[in-house]
């Protein structure tokens, strides 16, 4: 190897080689395969050619139309509560509040639990027999012959949502506080000179400056929260009948179950596809938030 050539740098694309190839194969690869077999529908001679046949059967789907609207109801309602909560435990924390660096330890607990561990204890505190749940309300004196929380249409849903709550509100409040101390203190200084309020202070000078902080946080929520599968399969598997479907647990069942696999792969394209658009919009907001911050 000559002096000339490592200089060029042209020989360091040699030690990235490996490193690309990885990421192809891990990526790109399995891409393409999902796009093809999206085209194909399996028979018992093999499989046939369908073109977007697939696709086509995505809007006459009572089912999936179901596992998305829940999707989204699931989005959304554990979205707001995260945010308004990690919000609130940020502007908390971040203040002289008294053994905060304790508290801010203490609320990040539920993050270090695996999302499949969180599912098997708050599975068990929802048991209507032994589950701790149940156990305190009968002890408050409260009637729980019919408090089946993940077996009761009604209540199996929010019961995801509040596991969810749980375990990421900390995710939340890490990111807000972290945009929160890296606030500069002049502005607030210029508030308490012009005898500004703190409704008013929050609201001209806090959330603006937080903004981008904020489109993090909820970008990176909105992104798990649309392809959310191991607590619901965990929790209840969609149940109890399809109360608690969500998209990715409706195209695991397809295709794990029913082995329909290139039904399937339509409906994780389009998935991936809205996960896209959705986090497009947050980085356009991102971007036009960026100079202001």
């Amino acid at each position: 190897m000559t002096p000339g050539l490592w200089r060029s740098g042209r020989f360091s694309y040699l030690f990235l080689t490996p490193s690309v190839l990885l990421l192809l194969g891990l990526t790109v690869y399995p891409l393409l395969y999902i796009v093809r077999l999206s085209l194909h529908r399996g028979t018992a001679a093999g499989e046939i050619f369908v073109g977007l046949e697939n696709f086509r059967r995505l809007f006459a789907d009572p089912f999936l139309l179901q596992a998305a609207a829940q999707t989204l109801l699931l989005t959304f309602g554990a979205l707001a509560v995260e945010f308004l909560l990690g919000l609130g435990l940020a502007l908390l924390l971040d203040a002289q509040l008294r053994g905060r660096h304790f508290w801010r330890a203490l609320f990040l607990l539920p993050l270090f639990l695996p999302p499949v561990v969180v599912g098997v204890i708050w599975r068990l505190i929802y048991n209507p027999s032994f589950g701790v749940l149940n156990g305190l309300l009968r002890a408050a004196g409260v009637d729980t012959t019919r408090s089946t929380w993940l077996a009761d249409p009604a209540w199996a849903l929010p019961a995801v949502i509040f596991v969810d709550v749980w375990e990421w509100t900390p995710f939340v409040f890490l990111i807000l506080l972290a945009g929160l101390q890296a606030i500069p203190e002049e502005p607030y200084e210029a508030a308490r000179l012009d005898g500004s309020t703190s409704w008013q202070t929050f609201r001209y000078i806090t959330l603006p400056l937080l903004a981008p902080a904020i489109l993090v946080a909820l970008l990176l929520r909105t992104m798990d929260l649309v392809r959310l599968f191991d607590q619901v399969f965990i929790l209840t598997q969609g149940g109890p009948g399809f109360a608690t479907e969500t998209i990715s647990l409706y195209i695991y069942k397809t295709a794990f179950r029913f082995s329909d696999f290139g039904y399937a792969a339509a409906v994780s394209l389009v998935l991936l596809a809205v996960t896209l658009l959705l986090s497009h919009f947050y980085i356009r907001l991102l971007d036009r938030e960026a100079p202001s911050s």
